[in-house]
């Protein structure tokens, strides 16, 4: 008899504990959708704000469409840089590296500095912005893919390898950059200073147009290995023994990371921290292991930050600092924060 009471009793613990953890998991999902149901609700209001702030039925013809034109932008610079971020964190398993350190804002900014030392800055290389926007997205594309190809010929080289090898490259860049500075006439360095941080100012329709094409190719080429991303976060040797072609769908979201960062920094300029930024902010707030919702939260995320930014430059400070300033300086501080918790782990 006390025997079989003591049994009942086990089971009837263990059926609590499994009842606790079903709760745990919806309350925790159901807490996942209210945060992303108030992320969104915040980035309209922003956008809402930045869009009829100040308009007027005089000057609503000229304002509107210009102020369009840069929500648009800054929609596909921070879901481009929120979405490859997520995916690079993963590859690595590391939150305090982005796809910067491949080295391809030092490659943009080298790619302005080298066009106007050779051409000066009255070149339709420079002045057109359609052009200028071209070249360096293809540059940029074709460095990262002859890159991706010398590093995966070997089997042993791994993705950290690469790593390293971007951080050399874009020191190598951002070295020549610097010297070539140098050397150029100072009125002509002001163009490239101009080119140094991220605007949104004077996008033109036909760049938005073809960024916009190129994410959708790159959703269409990355859209049936996203599934993957989950089990890519277990480590290399997990995803292998769990039947993921670890290799070709690494190489795949590679490509596609490289194109997007190519994307937002031709299109508006390098914003350095602020892929680690909102994704780090994403996986704080987002309480799951689902890619869904990071990518989700962390494209909010961005997309208020660049929005409210913006319009903290326009309206509150008179244009007196750029955009990118303001992002980097709380990327950089919230870097340093994630170094030491991550040191004292």
């Amino acid at each position: 008899m006390q025997y079989d009471a003591l049994n009942k009793q086990k089971i009837d613990t263990k059926n609590i504990h499994k009842v606790n953890m079903f709760k745990n998991i919806k309350f925790l999902k159901h807490s996942n959708k209210r945060i992303l149901t108030i992320l969104l609700l915040v980035a309209v209001v922003l956008i809402l704000t930045f869009l009829f702030i100040g308009i007027t039925p005089k000057n609503f013809g000229y304002n509107f469409p210009r102020r369009v034109k840069k929500v648009l932008s800054i929609i596909l610079t921070g879901s481009s840089i929120a979405f490859s971020s997520v995916v690079f964190q993963t590859i690595t398993n590391n939150r305090v590296l982005t796809p910067s350190v491949l080295g391809l804002d030092s490659l943009y900014m080298f790619i302005q500095t080298l066009v106007v030392y050779l051409f000066t800055s009255s070149s339709v290389l420079v002045a057109n912005k359609n052009i200028n926007f071209i070249l360096c997205l293809g540059i940029m594309i074709g460095f990262s893919g002859v890159l991706f190809k010398i590093m995966f010929k070997r089997e042993n080289n791994n993705v950290l390898f690469l790593v390293l090898i971007g951080m050399i490259f874009g020191s190598l860049f951002s070295s020549l950059s610097s010297f070539m500075q140098m050397l150029i006439d100072p009125n002509e360095f002001l163009i490239v200073q101009d080119k140094m941080f991220a605007s949104f100012n004077n996008i033109n329709t036909n760049i938005l147009f073809i960024s916009i094409l190129s994410i959708a190719i790159i959703g269409i080429y990355i859209y049936r290995d996203i599934k993957f991303l989950d089990v890519l976060s277990l480590g290399r040797d997990n995803a292998i023994n769990l039947g993921v072609d670890y290799e070709r769908v690494v190489k795949r979201f590679l490509f596609a990371v490289a194109v997007l960062v190519s994307i937002s920094t031709a299109l508006s300029g390098p914003i350095t921290f602020l892929g680690i930024l909102v994704v780090n902010l994403a996986k704080e707030l987002m309480k799951t292991y689902k890619h869904i919702y990071w990518f989700i939260s962390a494209i909010l995320i961005s997309i208020i930050a660049l929005v409210g930014g913006q319009l903290i430059v326009e309206r509150l400070l008179n244009f007196s600092t750029s955009l990118s300033v303001i992002i980097n300086f709380i990327g950089g501080v919230y870097f340093i924060y994630l170094l030491i918790k991550e040191n004292k782990r």
